[in-house]
C-alpha cells in the first residue's frame, strides 16, 4: 500500500492529520521489553510473587543426594537462670560484716562519755617525742545502786566526801623502738596545784576536775599530756565482768578489813568485785608499803586487763566482745578530742606489761609515805620520757 493510501486511510477513519512533518522514532528510542524507560541497563524486576530468600550456604557444605536443603542456623539459646555462687555469697556476707562493724564503731565512738579535759589549761609544756596519756581511776560512786555499793565494798557516796582519784597514771607511748612506760603518781604526792597552793595531787581532781588535774600533772612533771581517760568504780567492775574476769597470779593471801575483800594466793581469775578490791587494797599484810604497793598492783592489773582485752580470745569471741562493747561507753570518760582508735592503741601498747614489754615504775620518792618526790631521780625519769630515751635504771622505782 502506498503512503498516500495510508494517508487517505487516516482520513477515511476520521483521524486528523498531524501538523508538521511526521517524526520517525528509531528502534533505539523505544523501550525494550524487560527494561525501564530512561534506564537502558537496569533490568525490570520480574512480575510475580516475591522470591523466597535463600539462606547462605555454610562454607564447605556439600549438597547431599536427594536434593536436601542446607541446614538452617540454630535459633537463639535459652536464657540461663542466674545462680549465686559461693564466691558471691561470701562477698555479700563480707560486705554486711564490714557495714555492721562500721556501725558498731560509730556507735561506740559517739556513746563514750566526753569531757573537756584540756579546757582553759594554761602554761602547758611544749609537745615532745612520743604520746602521753593521763589515766585516772575515779572513786566516784555515781550510777551505783546501794546493792552494788555493798557488793563492790566501795562505801556510799557520802563516805567518799566528793569525787576523788584512787589512781593516777601516765602511759608514755614512744615514737621509736624504746619500750612504752606505765608510770604511777602516788595520790598522796605533795605538789603545787595552780591557784590552790601545795596539796596532795589527787586534791586537784576534787577542786577542779580533769582540767585542773591535767594542769597540775603537766606542771609537776614537765610532760605534755595528749590524751585523757577516766574510769569509775562501777565501770571498772563492769568491764572486768564483761570479758569474763582477768587472770592474775597472787603471791600472798590478801585481806582488807577496810574493803572486806579477801583474795587467796595463787593464779586465778578475778571477777569485777575482787579486781576492784585488788587495785584498791592497801590495808593488808600483803601491802606493807601501803600506797606504794597499791600502785604497783594497779600497774600489774592494768597490764593484765589490757592483754585480756587485746587478746584474740576476747576479740573473736562474741560472748566476750559484745558485752565488752556494750559496757565500755558507760564505763569510760574521755576527752572530747579523743576517739576509739586512740584507746585501742593504748590497750595494744600496754598488753606487754606482764611479759616485760612495758617499763613499769612509780615516781621516785624519798620516803615510804610517798608524799615527796626525789628531785634528782624524778628529773632523770621525766627527761627520759620527754626525749624518748631509755630510763636510767636508778630512776626506776617499784
Amino acid at each position: 500500500m502506498s503512503y498516500g493510501g495510508d494517508y487517505g486511510g487516516y482520513q477515511a477513519r476520521g483521524r486528523q492529520q498531524p501538523r508538521g512533518p511526521r517524526q520517525h522514532q528509531s528502534a533505539q528510542a523505544l523501550p525494550l521489553p524487560g527494561r525501564e524507560a530512561g534506564y537502558p541497563n537496569r533490568a525490570r524486576p520480574p512480575v510475580g510473587p516475591p522470591a523466597t530468600r535463600a539462606m547462605p550456604t555454610p562454607p564447605g557444605y556439600e549438597p547431599q543426594p536427594g536434593g536436601q536443603e542446607p541446614p538452617q542456623p540454630p535459633g537463639p539459646r535459652p536464657r540461663r537462670k542466674r545462680r549465686f555462687g559461693i564466691g558471691k555469697i561470701l562477698l555479700s556476707l563480707l560486705v554486711l560484716l564490714v557495714l555492721f562493724l562500721a556501725g558498731v564503731w560509730i556507735y561506740l565512738d559517739t556513746s563514750i562519755n566526753r569531757v573537756e579535759a584540756f579546757a582553759n589549761v594554761s602554761d602547758r609544756p611544749a609537745a615532745a617525742s612520743g604520746t602521753n596519756w593521763l589515766i585516772v581511776g575515779s572513786d566516784s560512786r555515781e550510777g551505783l545502786t546501794p546493792e552494788q555499793e555493798k557488793q563492790l565494798a566501795t562505801g556510799d557516796a557520802k563516805a567518799a566526801s566528793g569525787k576523788r582519784t584512787d589512781t593516777i597514771m601516765i602511759a608514755h607511748l614512744p615514737d621509736n623502738s624504746t619500750k612504752p612506760t606505765l608510770l604511777s603518781l602516788p595520790r598522796d604526792s605533795q605538789v603545787t596545784i595552780p591557784g590552790h597552793g601545795k596539796n596532795k595531787i589527787n586534791a586537784a581532781f576534787t577542786l577542779g576536775g580533769p582540767p585542773l588535774l591535767v594542769q597540775t600533772v603537766e606542771q609537776a612533771t614537765g610532760l605534755h599530756i595528749d590524751h585523757y581517760a577516766e574510769i569509775g568504780f562501777g565501770g571498772f567492775a563492769n568491764i572486768v565482768d564483761a570479758i569474763g574476769g582477768v587472770d592474775m597470779c597472787i603471791d600472798k593471801p590478801m585481806h582488807d578489813d577496810f574493803t572486806n575483800i579477801s583474795i587467796p594466793a595463787g593464779c586465778q581469775k578475778l571477777d569485777g568485785a575482787h579486781a576492784l578490791g585488788f587495785v584498791r587494797m592497801r590495808h593488808s599484810d600483803a601491802t606493807p608499803r601501803s600506797d606504794l604497793d597499791r600502785v604497783e598492783n594497779q600497774r600489774k592489773f592494768m597490764g593484765a586487763l589490757a592483754g585480756e582485752i587485746a587478746s584474740p580470745g576476747t576479740l573473736l569471741n562474741p560472748f566476750d566482745l559484745f558485752p565488752l562493747l556494750s559496757s565500755a561507753p558507760d564505763a569510760l570518760t574521755m576527752d572530747s578530742g579523743d576517739h576509739l582508735q586512740n584507746l585501742l592503741g593504748l590497750a595494744w601498747a600496754l598488753r606487754g606489761v606482764s611479759s616485760g614489754g612495758v617499763v613499769t615504775t612509780t615516781v621516785p620518792v624519798t620516803s615510804g609515805s610517798a608524799e615527796n618526790w626525789d628531785k634528782t631521780k624524778s628529773k632523770q625519769l621525766f627527761d627520759a620520757l620527754r626525749n624518748d630515751t631509755d630510763i636510767p635504771q636508778g630512776a626506776i622505782y617499784n
